[in-house]
């Protein structure tokens, strides 16, 4: 199912996108901002695509700009837990020249409705390194609330980092939509 919204829609992702993938998520300034920092590989990524997207434990979407289409990053819902009805958000955004545009925020609450309505899940979830003002900023203006600070919670690159985590709810997010939050 694609998701359109004001400026970008998601499409689900497919073998054919693999490349964009693995050229995004090795760059300096995405995996400066995600726990998980390994290189990607085609092959690895072809790994994710059947264990996890396949497999129905991650949904998962690239998202284009609307008009001329071109492919600008990734957002994903993985572990997805329908016993617990939750599940982990995650987003890069891959082009240089479309960070800081608010296509973040936009994805995020393209989402979270998603989530909410599609997968019926009541909490989306979401881990960020506290020294990453400008997700954590985003990730507030879209709606997630901070549950947790957690202190030297990770070891990245030897040395340790604090982890935030943030949710958002159904039925808050579904009392939200109705005032314009």
């Amino acid at each position: 199912m694609d998701l359109q919204g004001e400026r970008i829609r998601l499409v689900p992702i497919s073998d054919k996108d693999t490349e964009d993938i693995v050229k995004w998520r090795n760059r300096d300034f995405v995996r400066e901002g995600f726990i998980y920092r390994e290189r990607f590989t085609a092959e690895g990524h072809g790994d994710w695509l059947e264990g996890m997207v396949k497999a129905g434990k991650a949904e998962q979407f690239m998202i284009s700009l609307n008009g001329s289409g071109r492919k600008i990053g990734s957002s994903y819902v993985r572990d997805i837990d329908h016993a617990n009805r939750k599940g982990e958000f995650g987003i890069f955004i891959g082009e240089p020249d479309m960070v800081g545009k608010g296509i973040g925020q936009e994805t995020a609450r393209l989402v979270m409705g998603y989530a909410f309505e599609h997968l019926e899940i009541h909490k989306l979830f979401l881990r960020v390194l506290a020294e990453n003002e400008r997700a954590y900023r985003s990730y507030i203006k879209a709606g997630f609330l901070q549950e947790g600070y957690f202190k030297d919670d990770v070891w990245i690159d030897g040395r340790p980092y604090d982890v935030i985590f943030m949710a958002q709810y159904k039925d808050l997010w579904q009392r939200c939509q109705g005032r314009g939050l």
